[in-house]
């Protein structure tokens, strides 16, 4: 039995807003992420992010999460995603990453990225790897490739540097809801061929988490926050990116 999966088309205009939801999403992370420095507490970017959100007249896209009360989730060091912004003040060396979303116009956007607080320069190959895998990952986002060409190029360039995928994770489509089929994940999953076909109109958040350690998941007793089992440090990035007949664009760059 052939699977069929339901990828929503977006029309022009559609992806004209998601451009333009995009975009806010983009300035208001690169805000918040010059506000990451040793010492401030994960609740002073919470507040800050809100007060652009209002700035802007949108809506955080993670509060139509239900039960999920932060426009932010800021993951420490193990945390691999959906860390809460908290009171605890940010150290001198901890890895930070930031997961943020937009609702702009009935359309939502989606994009992180990961940074260590005050750069340590030894330890900088680790979010290179990210960024390339993301990097890669993107550009497979092709009219005629497939879903698992994405996955491949995550795996291949983070195990390729001696890391792990996260594998109980992954990305997805967004747009009217904030997460949307197809599911993306870090690695190839079976065979490239039994994975969705990407079409013009599609519009993607491509995510790359990964360890340093065997890349194996646990949820802390918040209910939220998935943390790696060895607790070792995990890196998150991530952009909204559209498929179009020219080739994949990152619309959150």
């Amino acid at each position: 039995m052939v699977k069929v999966w339901m990828i929503p088309i977006k029309k022009p205009e559609e992806i004209e807003i998601i451009k333009e939801g995009s975009k806010i999403t983009a300035f208001i992370l690169k805000r918040v992420l010059e506000k990451a420095k040793p010492g401030v507490r994960g609740v002073e970017l919470e507040n800050l992010a809100e007060s652009l959100l209002e700035k802007f007249k949108v809506k955080a896209s993670f509060k139509t999460v239900k039960d999920y009360p932060f426009a932010l989730c800021l993951s420490l060091n193990e945390e691999v995603v959906h860390g809460l912004p908290s009171k605890r003040r940010f150290k001198e060396g901890d890895l930070l990453s930031i997961d943020f979303g937009v609702l702009y116009k009935g359309f939502h956007s989606d994009m992180a990225r990961t940074l260590w607080v005050r750069n340590q320069k030894p330890k900088e190959r680790f979010l290179r790897v990210g960024q390339e895998a993301l990097k890669k990952a993107i550009g497979q986002a092709r009219v005629g490739n497939r879903v698992g060409h994405i996955s491949q190029a995550i795996q291949k360039t983070v195990e390729g540097a001696g890391f792990s995928p996260v594998k109980a994770l992954t990305g997805h489509g967004v747009g009217k809801k904030l997460h949307e089929d197809p599911q993306i994940f870090c690695f190839l999953q079976g065979r490239i061929e039994d994975t969705p076909l990407l079409k013009e109109g599609m519009v993607l958040a491509i995510e790359v988490m990964y360890a340093q350690g065997k890349g194996g998941v646990r949820v802390k007793k918040n209910g939220w926050t998935v943390v790696t089992k060895d607790n070792s440090l995990s890196g998150h990035f991530e952009d909204t990116v559209v498929v179009t007949k020219k080739g994949p664009i990152a619309l959150t760059r």
